[in-house]
């Protein structure tokens, strides 16, 4: 596997598009630019000034399918030509009305839709915090008998959402993950995860859960997740990620006084990973994976593990994936080497996805090498087409 073919991770990409994020990139580099241009696209949204067009012609092109689904369609055509998938993401946050929540469901039931009416979109995806508050979601982390009244209600709604959504998504044959959040969420997430995964997963893998291993628990959640599904007899769907928003997490904790859940440093995080998928691996007749990762010596295990256990690349137990806009060096590579590959393509309202253009910004920044490796790899491929210099 040779992640430096820039001819097969660029093909799908125009001269226009390959030098315009080169260009982003390079801008993304600058940490205060970064944070400054942010926070001044917020606030010029929020005050109604003229930018929409600058940003969608610039970082939500890059990161983004659309607006709606039906805005994707060009998007998923384009990656289903080199058999990458589609993973529909809509990025909008909930806004704390049960009207937002309830038109949120709708969304990622057009979403399964997709999928159903789809052979290039293998996934669906949704976020809790787009269902339900986050004080529901917060009170109910480590245990549900201590919500009031009101709360209960709340908490029953959102159970209520989540089944809707999954056995939906059961009926159409689509599978779906429940992606993680904050550690102050997780614990509530995990709890509803299992109780859909129990329900939807008897005979094969409909829902899955997602793993963040940059937490120092993880490890040891997935090896009791394992044991539970053997005791229970049920079928579990695991996307394994490092995970975001660290400093974030570490922060929080100081503030709160409350044991760091954070690793002691991204060795550690490595480590967990590493072991996370041998023992996936080993479990194939119970688990069912996803890799969502930009790292290239994880996917490299992934596949060295693959051959040693005679799995076909085409298992469609195994998937890999990356975020749209990033790491094309890793997606495609992979799926011209036969790998089930895809990419999570969110969309949403301009205005309304900003936060999540915000935190990929940031994530390229502080992610270490993320955005040096991008725009190497883009030289590379520039020089390769005669183009760099002309930039």
């Amino acid at each position: 596997m040779d992640f430096d073919n820039t001819k097969i991770a660029f093909d799908y990409k125009t001269n226009y598009q390959l030098k315009k994020g080169y260009q982003l990139f390079k801008l993304m580099s600058n940490q205060f630019l970064v944070k400054v241009g942010g926070n001044l696209a917020q606030m010029a949204l929020k005050l109604n000034l003229p930018i929409k067009l600058i940003i969608k012609k610039t970082i939500f092109d890059q990161f983004c399918g659309g607006q709606n689904v039906n805005d994707c369609a060009d998007r998923i055509n384009e990656l289903s030509k080199y058999n990458v998938g589609t993973i529909l993401d809509y990025s909008v946050e909930g806004v704390g009305s049960n009207s937002s929540f309830d038109s949120t469901v709708k969304e990622i039931i057009k979403t399964i839709d997709a999928a159903f009416n789809s052979d290039s979109i293998p996934f669906s995806v949704f976020k809790l915090t787009g269902l339900s508050t986050f004080s529901v979601l917060k009170a109910a982390n480590l245990t549900t008998s201590n919500l009031s009244i009101d709360q209960v209600v709340e908490y029953d709604k959102l159970i209520e959402r989540v089944d809707q959504i999954c056995a939906y998504a059961a009926k159409k044959k689509v599978r779906i993950f429940i992606d993680a959040e904050d550690s102050w969420f997780q614990g509530t997430i995990d709890r509803i995860a299992e109780l859909m995964m129990h329900k939807y997963n008897k005979n094969e893998v409909v829902v899955y859960t997602t793993i963040q291993f940059y937490r120092w628990d993880r490890l040891d959640y997935l090896n009791t997740l394992l044991s539970l599904s053997k005791e229970k007899n049920f079928k579990i769907g695991v996307k394994l990620v490092r995970g975001a928003y660290m400093e974030k997490e570490r922060a929080m904790a100081i503030e709160k006084g409350y044991p760091d859940p954070i690793q002691k440093d991204k060795q550690s995080t490595d480590n967990d990973f590493n072991k996370a998928i041998e023992l996936c691996v080993s479990e194939l007749k119970y688990i069912a994976i996803c890799l969502g990762t930009h790292n290239e010596k994880s996917c490299l295990q992934l596949i060295d593990l693959m051959k040693k256990n005679n799995i076909d690349t085409a298992d469609s137990r195994i998937y890999f994936a990356q975020l749209l806009g990033m790491s094309d060096h890793i997606s495609f590579n992979l799926s011209k080497a036969g790998y089930n590959v895809a990419k999570y393509v969110p969309y949403g309202p301009i205005d309304e996805v900003m936060p999540y253009l915000i935190r990929r910004a940031e994530e390229n920044t502080s992610v270490a090498g993320q955005t040096g490796r991008e725009l190497s790899l883009i030289k590379k491929e520039l020089k390769r087409r005669r183009l760099f210099n002309r930039i």
